[in-house]
């Protein structure tokens, strides 16, 4: 791929890269879809099932870390493809075994031991995943285009998050909840595990960017050399995830168990409440990628972070008393309107941080201690309030957490102005 590649050669290593991002983040997010089935199989404390469910959905943010500091080395070094072929092998093993492990009914704490130790392996693919994905889509998109193309990971992200959702809304329609209960909620997970492997045969056929075939050789990619050579740009990406990514986790994922446990939605209602404002948000974020090529990536972030303090709890309160499907729609419409500025940009601002030979590290470490922190644990953080009878203290967490980013924002150069791959 040489620096004079058409805007259509590079449409196609995009889109196939794309794909294998949709693939790996419908298996983490079929999880969260289809906790509420999948707890009483694996956790026999029915008044704290769900809890432990989205505690175990925490543990495997904690692997994210591990997986972003291994496979972001493994990257730099053996190149973009190696890193994206690796993490869609473990995501795939981590799949199957949750499709395939019977429940504690059968096999009694060995059922919890490897639903923990499926979601380790999936953390640790996603850790690679994210700081492989978003440094190639960066790399491989045009100088005038580098925003909207690398948009196309969240488009991807918030895809598979969709389709999990859209194949758990099917399998209400078409199973009688019993089965559904009993055994059908695995389908997902099989389903999966079997588009993982065709992404690994995908992603052996991409081509590898240019930016890593002219990184500087002589430089290596290490813990070390990121802490003692880049940690402005390290703290840079953990300070300016720290409010979107627990925005985003905050307004996606938990809202299925907020619409029904403070909303009185039923499952169904919530799922497809939640499937159609995931659906909007997925067509915003080429256009606000498009529009930071535009305007540059600050002014998006900044809107994101002001709109995000003034409007957070206004609208969880909002959601507190809807009553019908369309209002928590738009209420959530809203909240994810406003994130854009955030998901659909945060990729390249990243990428465009970092020098070619540690992009990927300086991409996928800090983001991944960030989401470990601060997205992961949201669901279990807001049920935490809920179950202490002061619910709406998660409102003002999630608030004060886009304030601090709000501060990064502000504080910080706009990398379409000042990109480090543009020195590539």
């Amino acid at each position: 791929m040489t620096g004079a590649a058409t805007p259509r050669r590079r449409l196609g290593p995009i889109l196939g890269g794309s794909a294998g991002n949709l693939v790996e983040w419908y298996d983490w997010y079929a999880y969260a879809a289809l906790t509420a089935y999948l707890a009483p199989h694996y956790f026999p404390d029915t008044a704290a099932k769900d809890l432990n469910a989205w505690a175990v959905f925490a543990v495997g943010f904690f692997m994210r870390p591990i997986g972003g500091w291994l496979m972001g080395v493994y990257g730099d070094r053996y190149g973009r493809k190696a890193g994206l072929t690796l993490s869609v092998t473990l995501m795939c093993l981590g799949s199957l075994l949750i499709a395939l492990t019977p429940g504690y009914a059968a096999i009694g704490p060995a059922a919890t031991a490897v639903l923990v130790l499926a979601r380790l392996i999936q953390g640790l693919s996603l850790g690679g995943e994210y700081g492989a994905s978003a440094t190639y889509l960066s790399e491989m998109a045009g100088k005038e285009r580098r925003g909207f193309f690398s948009s196309f990971q969240y488009v991807t992200l918030i895809s598979g998050q969709l389709i999990a959702l859209l194949a758990l809304i099917l399998l209400q329609a078409v199973m009688p909840a019993a089965e559904l209960k009993a055994w059908g909620w695995r389908i997902p997970f099989a389903i999966g595990g079997l588009l993982a492997v065709i992404v690994f045969w995908l992603r052996r056929r991409l081509p590898e960017t240019e930016s890593f075939a002219r990184r500087e050789t002589g430089e290596r990619s290490g813990l070390l050399a990121l802490c003692l050579r880049h940690p402005r740009e390290a703290a840079v990406v953990m300070l300016l995830t720290a409010g979107g990514t627990l925005a985003f986790y905050a307004y996606t994922i938990y809202p299925l168990a907020f619409l029904k446990k403070t909303a009185g939605f039923s499952d169904a209602a919530s799922a497809q409440v939640n499937a159609a404002a995931l659906f909007v948000f997925m067509c915003l974020q080429p256009l606000a990628g498009a529009l930071s090529d535009r305007i540059g990536r600050k002014p998006l972030m900044v809107g994101f972070g002001v709109l995000g303090v003034l409007f957070s709890y206004p609208i969880f309160v909002a959601l507190e008393g809807v009553k019908t499907g369309v209002g928590a729609f738009l209420l959530m419409v809203a909240a994810l309107a406003i994130v854009t500025g955030y998901t659909s940009i945060n990729a390249v601002v990243k990428a465009e941080l970092f020098p070619a030979h540690i992009r990927t590290l300086g991409v996928a470490l800090p983001y991944a201690l960030a989401n470990a922190i601060f997205g992961g644990t949201a669901p279990y953080v807001a049920l935490w309030f809920k179950d202490e009878g002061w619910e709406r203290g998660f409102y003002w967490y999630v608030t004060a957490m886009i304030g601090i980013s709000l501060i990064t924002y502000l504080a910080m150069r706009d990398t379409r102005k000042h990109s480090r791959i543009l020195e590539d």
